[in-house]
């Protein structure tokens, strides 16, 4: 799997950071990174009627967005191997990278999974697993 080199690489947490460890997630989407500043355990993407992609999330905390400041070759990064996102959105990373801070980020209210959803979500998940058709 390959990525836009011309594409600048993402990172979101609710931590303040200067660098990130080998293994760490990142992504070209800004606003994926976002999302996971908030330290979500549940993150759905879905295409509303629009045809805009929407992401809802149960994260709650208030976090940082951060752009990664070096240059990434294809040895630094690889494809996420257990990831729940598109392929292509989420990647680890092989060594330690300077990262800049872009913004600070705040739990945007419209994008909270609500109590019924996270009920739905779980339940779906559980069905699959019950009948092997999900990851696990």
């Amino acid at each position: 799997m390959d990525w836009d080199h011309a594409k600048p690489w993402y990172h979101g947490s609710p931590v303040r950071l200067t660098h990130l460890r080998p293994g760490s997630t990142i992504t070209q989407d800004p606003e994926l990174a976002r999302v996971f500043s908030h330290k979500p355990s549940l993150v759905v993407q879905d295409i509303d009627d629009h045809g805009r992609r929407t992401i809802k999330h149960s994260g709650r905390l208030p976090g940082y967005l951060y752009e990664i400041a070096e240059p990434v070759g294809p040895g630094d990064v690889y494809p996420h191997p257990e990831t729940t996102m598109e392929p292509g959105q989420e990647w680890l990373t092989t060594r330690e990278l300077r990262v800049r801070l872009v913004e600070t980020t705040d739990v945007r209210p419209n994008e909270l999974l609500t109590p019924e959803e996270i009920e739905t979500l779980m339940r779906r998940l559980e069905q699959q697993r019950g009948d092997g058709s999900g990851p696990g």
